[in-house]
């Protein structure tokens, strides 16, 4: 699996887990470089809070555009600090 913004890959690989049809990427498959922590926190009713970033690509930003969860609760513990993406961000094989 691919995510792939502005022509620019975020984040690849065969190890994505699914859950609530998002594909979270494990962490050394995303390129952090492009990705800025953000304020915005969410919560998730069994997974817990969710942490986001801003994708910034060549000075253009898509803010919220991806998200983890740092510390998720046990019924998610396997996807910790995997990234999921939205927002515009094509999501692919």
């Amino acid at each position: 699996m691919r995510a792939i913004w502005k022509d620019v890959v975020l984040a690849e690989s065969d190890e994505t887990i699914v859950i609530e049809n998002n594909h979270y990427f494990p962490p050394s498959s995303v390129n952090v470089e492009l990705l800025s922590e953000s304020n915005k926190t969410t919560e998730c009713s069994w997974k817990g809070t969710a942490n986001y970033y801003t994708v910034i690509i060549n000075g253009e930003k898509n803010s919220d555009a991806a998200w983890y969860y740092r510390s998720p609760k046990p019924a998610a513990e396997e996807i910790t600090n995997y990234v999921a993406f939205w927002k515009g961000i094509e999501v692919s094989e």
